[in-house]
């Protein structure tokens, strides 16, 4: 089974990004032929500073091999090495109609929260196809937020296969379950825009900065809780066995409960969890000279798996002669 996913690199790294799509993905390299990569062309939909988005680009693909992404278990590079990519974007793009990416829930949203609306931020689903078509991934992990964008992939592919004849397999999403979406210090969605997130590899001082101003409510301490409304509670629970989940929300429906005890009990949870993270990467950053050859590497072994498809689309649609 083929499996496929990436990240954007438009910020540091957090728990939300980890336990919503690394974890799993990471988990994939020893069941599938895993598909890995750092969406820095995505990314420019938000971030518009050069600098910065090499800086990012590099250091998201670090995060990943210190977490647990093995190179060679696994196809990893950064999408903007690999331009076949962008030819097959084009390509697709002749086929996909204005109104289906009019209707994208994630454009309309962000441009009423005031983003410019750019081609860029319109034809972004377009991009993500190619992305998916191009390596002829069977399987797509998503959240719940981009299904809408992996059925679109889906009717493109479909659309082409019917304009030109079978080129491309059609992906199916996995939504797992089990990955839970991952609430943020205001019981949103963790998510760099809301600036709710807890960064995977922040400093002691940070991390415990960040904990401290998770909202909670004004319960009395004697009182009763009811931990299915509590952020702090989903926090934590990602870091408890069943069992310990369960003594936990105990407690809270007891009374006499202290948020600022399960406050530090976190706190000391998330840092145990990643030290090992923590230890790799420091190591990874005195040679990003490595880094940058496995990112290398990693675009060579998935241009090798790009070219087939690509040839096959310029001859379907006549750009070969």
């Amino acid at each position: 089974m083929r499996v496929l996913s990436g990240i954007q690199p438009s910020g540091n790294l957090h728990i939300g990004n980890y336990f919503g799509m690394m974890k799993p993905m990471i988990a994939y390299q020893e069941t599938a032929e895993l598909y890995c990569f750092i969406v820095n062309y995505h990314a420019m939909t938000s971030v518009a500073d050069g600098e910065r988005l090499s800086k990012g680009t590099l250091e998201a693909a670090t995060d990943f091999l210190a977490l647990g992404l093995d190179p060679a278990k696994a196809i990893f590079w950064v999408q903007g090495d690999v331009p076949e990519v962008t030819e097959l974007t084009w390509v697709l793009t002749n086929v996909t109609p204005v109104g289906l990416l009019l209707r994208t829930h994630s454009y309309k949203d962000k441009v009423a929260q005031g983003i410019a609306p750019n081609h860029g931020l319109l034809s972004y689903p377009v991009l993500m196809a190619a992305d998916i078509l191009l390596y002829q991934s069977e399987r797509v992990p998503v959240g719940k937020d981009q299904q809408q964008h992996l059925e679109i992939t889906r009717d493109i592919a479909i659309k082409f296969n019917g304009l030109y004849g079978e080129t491309f397999v059609i992906p199916e999403a996995e939504i797992n379950p089990d990955v839970p979406t991952v609430l943020g210090l205001d019981g949103r969605k963790m998510s760099k825009s809301y600036d709710n997130t807890i960064e995977i590899f922040c400093t002691e001082e940070s991390l415990r900065r960040k904990i401290a101003g998770i909202v909670t409510d004004s319960t009395p301490v004697a009182a009763p809780k009811d931990p299915e409304k509590c952020n702090l509670f989903a926090i934590i629970s990602l870091f408890l066995d069943r069992e310990e989940k369960a003594e936990l929300a105990d407690r809270y429906r007891r009374g006499g409960l202290k948020y600022s005890d399960v406050k530090k009990d976190l706190f000391a949870r998330i840092w145990e969890y990643f030290r090992g993270a923590r230890e790799k990467r420091r190591t990874l950053e005195e040679n990003p000279g490595l880094i940058r050859e496995i990112l290398k590497e990693g675009a060579g072994k998935a241009r090798d798996k790009a070219r087939p498809t690509l040839d096959l689309v310029r001859r379907k649609v006549g750009l070969a002669y």
